[in-house]
């Protein structure tokens, strides 16, 4: 770039180093040109020109300097002045994204080879010329395959961990066979519970009377003994355990080898109970023995079912509603309580899954005014998945009957750590409106409800609960992997409710600390059976 000035001083003018373009010329006036006014151009000039060398080198690098006139110049200067740039890119963008919305809609070819790998596709791409919409089908193609195997994957993987929630580890398995061999052999573990002069106790009632029925060996006596460790009173407890035939020889055993004194156990099996008779639980023998009832716990849970219009969270939800225990008759019996202990007053029920952290006798000075069952509610609480169940969680609205009886938004209660008034019990109709509803949902081919015991004491127990502080029923140990552990160590009493219990493989590693600092891992049987060795 070249600056001259005529000699007059009358013009000057600024051109390219070539000389063939004059970028600008300014004429002077011949009369009355001061020095000062010469001085003030040169100033200004002296502002210019670094902005016309950067505009003129802009113009020389992209070939401008093939233009000779500002006409030129003007046409490649302009746009960048005011803002506006080449759309070229924007342009591929937008075509790209037409082609996606007809992509979108389109059907992928038949034939269309899909890629297992992004390696795969990069490789087909460079060898095949793919157009931008077979590019798009095959994207589209990659993604919703993947999706699928995600899809099946996470189903069989709630189907395998379906089983073995509901199948018996090998070491409990081996703890129940062991125990119930020693009871044939060894006289200690026949010993009668408790001895003869404790036999008063068990029916006085300013003892505290803990009911608990369970087949699993091993939770029964975590239970006793975190309850036994965490009384401030342990001489004033008494237990009732209660299990099935099968169990009796090896739960004794247990108990009579294991001694918690100064508390007391009593082990009774369902056998052992007159009362139980057919004809007082005909609805349970029907449930338990009916073959529709029982291939719907037991068969094949996948056949019939849409898993395409099914989320992971609604399969597991009804896998679990599908556990065989909920035909035990040990999971109902809960409900003939007042009947099975005729002279108890007050009770605290426990479910096997639970661990008691802290001292329980409070729970008998509550006051439950009147009502029947004292339980900590679900349908509030600061874990909104565990703490949010109401009516409408647990029953079909779409059926006529339940849409007449019930209200969606009434709140649920917990089972498994419950206050239970025997003598109110006794005045109400709680069992024959359990039972009749039970009969309902048979005949309605369990279309009313699908989760075990739980919804038909919801009805059954209508406005005869009790709310008590949620600080002594902590759920969701089993299912919910983000329980928060400083609430955890609070809690009076903790639950294991859902597939992921402790004594399994598939328990949360951080939560069955709670549960295993109560097995006795010294115990020759329990050393003998390898039980979740720590």
């Amino acid at each position: 770039m070249q600056l001259h000035f005529s000699p007059s001083m009358r013009s000057i003018t600024i051109s390219s180093s070539n000389g063939f373009i004059d970028l600008m010329k300014i004429k002077v006036a011949a009369r009355h040109v001061s020095y000062r006014t010469l001085f003030h151009t040169i100033l200004i000039l002296a502002f210019l020109l670094p902005f016309v060398f950067i505009l003129t080198a802009v113009v020389t690098l992209e070939g401008v300097n093939k233009c000779s006139s500002f006409d030129c110049l003007g046409r490649r200067l302009g746009p960048r002045l005011l803002g506006r740039v080449d759309d070229s890119g924007q342009k591929l963008v937008r075509d790209f994204y037409k082609v996606l919305n007809e992509v979108k809609t389109g059907e992928i070819p038949a034939g269309l080879k899909l890629p297992d790998s992004f390696d795969q596709l990069v490789y087909d791409m460079k060898n095949n010329q793919y157009d931008a919409k077979t590019f798009a089908f095959m994207l589209r193609g990659m993604m919703e395959k993947f999706e699928r195997e995600i899809r099946e994957s996470r189903f069989s993987e709630l189907m395998n961990k379906h089983f073995a929630a509901s199948s018996i580890p090998k070491g409990i398995h081996c703890l129940s066979l062991r125990l119930t061999d020693e009871y044939s052999s060894n006289a200690h573990a026949r010993k009668q519970l408790p001895s003869p002069e404790l036999l008063p106790l068990l029916s006085d009632n300013s003892y505290y009377h803990f009911i608990l029925s369970t087949d699993n060996i091993l939770a029964a006596s975590v239970i006793v003994t975190s309850t036994v460790q965490s009384s401030l009173r342990p001489e004033k407890i008494v237990f009732h355990v209660i299990t099935d035939k099968k169990t009796y020889a090896g739960m004794h055993s247990w108990f009579a080898l294991n001694p918690v004194s100064p508390a007391i156990v009593e082990v009774k099996g369902v056998h052992q109970f007159d009362w139980l008779t057919r004809e007082n639980v005909p609805v349970l023998e029907a449930v338990e023995n009916q073959n529709g009832i029982r291939n719907y716990y037991h068969g094949n849970h996948i056949a019939g079912a849409n898993l395409s219009d099914t989320t992971p969270r609604t399969f597991a939800s009804k896998l679990q509603a599908r556990s065989p225990k909920y035909i035990s008759l040990l999971n109902h019996i809960r409900i003939y309580i007042p009947e099975l202990f005729p002279n108890l007053d007050k009770v605290v029920f426990l479910d096997d899954d639970v661990v008691v952290q802290r001292d329980l006798s409070p729970l008998w000075e509550i006051e439950l005014e009147g009502k029947v069952n004292g339980a900590v509610e679900t349908c509030r609480g600061e874990d909104e998945w565990v703490m949010s169940k109401r009516f409408r969680n647990y029953f079909n609205f779409s059926h006529p009957l339940i849409a007449k009886h019930l209200d969606p938004e009434e709140c649920a209660w917990a089972y498994g750590m419950n206050v239970f008034d025997l003598s109110a019990w006794r005045k109400t109709d709680i069992r024959e409106t359990y039972h009749a509803w039970l009969k309902e949902n048979l005949k309605s081919n369990l279309t009313m409800w699908k989760l075990g015991t739980l919804p038909p004491a919801l009805i059954a127990f209508k406005g005869h609960v009790h709310p008590i502080d949620p600080s002594w029923h902590m759920l969701g140990l089993g299912y919910q992997n983000k329980t928060d552990i400083e609430s955890v160590k609070k809690a009076a009493v903790i639950h294991y409710n859902g597939q992921s219990k402790p004594w399994l493989q598939i328990g949360f590693e951080h939560l069955r600390p709670f549960w295993t600092k109560y097995v006795n891992y010294s115990n020759d049987f329990v050393k003998n059976c390898h039980i979740l060795e720590p």
